[in-house]
């Protein structure tokens, strides 16, 4: 019988505030929803737009946990995928680290060539 993984902390801290907010008044209640929804949408288009859409849809989640369980749950794995990222990306070695380094410099490097000797306008003026 495999054991079933454990929580992040971070859920545990959101369901003993869950108590704490469901006191609160239901405009109050009603704008935190608002604000998460907000929130998770504007990560989502971050996903596809410039943004830290990794950061924001979080936040969005953790909010609207408070409220709604599916978030919870939606919330509590995307923090398990990310503490395993995070453990993969520790495993890394120097080499790959370099590789990626230098895979991210010549690539600004093309897109600042491109933008001088293209007709990629640096500013929208």
């Amino acid at each position: 019988m495999g054991t079933k993984p454990a929580k992040p902390p971070f859920v545990d801290r959101l369901r003993a505030q869950r108590d704490r907010h469901r006191r609160r008044p239901r405009t109050i209640r009603a704008l935190y929803v608002v604000a998460g929804f907000t929130l998770l949408l504007a990560g989502i288009i971050m996903l596809i737009t410039p943004g830290p859409a990794f950061v924001i849809i979080p936040v969005g989640l953790a909010m609207l946990s408070l409220e709604f369980a599916w978030a919870e749950r939606l919330l509590g794995t995307a923090l398990k995928k990310a503490e395993g990222a995070k453990r993969k990306a520790n495993q890394t070695s120097p080499t790959q680290r370099l590789l990626t380094a230098i895979a991210v410099a010549l690539a600004c490097a093309a897109v600042l060539a491109w933008s001088i000797w293209g007709d990629i306008p640096l500013t929208p003026f």
